[in-house]
């Protein structure tokens, strides 16, 4: 494994390459879902340690998914597949060993890790940064608990805690970063208070129509901070307490019809789809192509498209909010200056407000839902 991300060149900082490959990652992975090629809705098989092909898929450079909707875990699976959300995983190492890097985190420094998950990113940095520089918060106590007992076998201790890492951990810092292991939806400005002036925040941004975007910044005072969104698609489960709520099945209603300005399949592009969540935060995105479904989950409002009569699209669009209209009008200003991707864009954030932003022109921007 350690040979295949050295010619990929993930490793680009001293020390990392020895930390992966001292961590056992079968330790903290465990038994782990594989999904079922072709199952609609996706169901999941077990694969459990010990099985043939297992330890092969445990240092495959994969995301193995440990646990679906909050309870169930591979080992506790009575039938041959599993249904569900995938609720907790290990990330693939590659896109680990990336976030710990651009994190820029040295020896001395103290480290808040937000997500501890199986641990197996927590050893990583353990192993780099010794334990006295790591502390980890998850928010799952199943899960922590297992964590713990792999973190104490494969011999780290760093400091672990159960609870909601949305808050941080106030009595701990001041932190001189913070990495984060699971998306949200805006920053939690408790963060912003607890790691140090010049300190950095890596954490992906995402939303309820589960597009992702990951942001860098430097906090540049209690409370406040600037950065930007760096390059690739990195995605994490969202945390739970940013998770929308639960809503009733959907049934699509009339509404006002007329043609649209944009291609819907923009949507299924991934900073297109990016850009109409900045738009529409509150906005679950279901469908594909030209057959996108905009589902408000606040206000119960609607928009879906489809292919017109001869050639274009239509949208038709019911409730409060017009959500269709907000998506084209953020797509087509993406689209004025050459859709650039999402390293072209800023963020700044602030006790007010926390705001999105493209190029050098602040007002070409969208607040996030705080």
């Amino acid at each position: 494994m350690v040979e295949g991300l050295a010619e990929a060149d993930v490793f680009t900082a001293p020390g990392w390459s020895a930390a992966a490959g001292a961590v056992p990652r079968e330790l903290f992975t465990g038994s782990y879902f594989r999904p079922v090629p072709g199952s609609v809705p996706t169901r999941f098989r077990p694969v459990r340690r010990g099985e043939p092909g297992w330890l092969e898929g445990v240092y495959a450079d994969e995301t193995l998914i440990t646990q679906l909707d909050g309870r169930t875990r591979p080992d506790g699976v009575a039938g041959e597949t599993a249904q569900g959300s995938p609720s907790s995983s290990s990330t693939l190492p590659s896109l680990v060993l990336r976030m710990w890097q651009r994190l820029d985190a040295e020896t001395g420094h103290r480290v808040l890790e937000i997500g501890t998950g199986t641990g197996y990113s927590t050893a990583l940095g353990a192993h780099r940064l010794g334990d006295g520089g790591v502390t980890s918060i998850e928010y799952d106590p199943e899960v922590g608990e297992s964590a713990a007992a792999a973190l104490r076998t494969a011999g780290y201790a760093p400091r672990l805690l159960i609870g909601d890492g949305l808050r941080g951990d106030p009595v701990g810092g001041p932190y001189d970063r913070l990495i984060a292991t699971c998306s949200v939806r805006y920053l939690p400005l408790p963060w912003l208070h607890q790691v140090r002036p010049g300190g950095r925040i890596l954490v992906t941004l995402s939303g309820w129509s589960y597009a992702n975007a990951l942001a860098l910044l430097e906090v540049t005072g209690p409370g406040e901070a600037t950065g930007r969104f760096l390059p690739g698609g990195t995605s994490f489960m969202i945390a739970r307490p940013h998770d929308r709520p639960p809503r009733p099945m959907l049934t699509l209603l009339p509404g006002d019809e007329r043609a649209s300005r944009i291609d819907p399949a923009k949507l299924d592009d991934w900073t297109g789809g990016w850009i109409a969540q900045l738009a529409a935060p509150s906005a679950e995105r279901l469908g594909a192509g030209p057959d996108q479904i905009l589902w408000d989950v606040s206000t119960g409002s609607q928009a879906r498209t489809a292919p017109g009569s001869g050639s274009g699209w239509t949208v038709v669009q019911r409730g409060p909010v017009r959500l269709w209209d907000r998506v084209e009008e953020a797509v087509r200003k993406w689209q004025s200056v050459g859709e650039p991707g999402q390293d072209a864009f800023r963020i700044t954030v602030s006790a007010v407000r926390q705001r999105v932003w493209l190029g050098a022109d602040a007002s070409l921007g969208w607040d996030l839902p705080v």
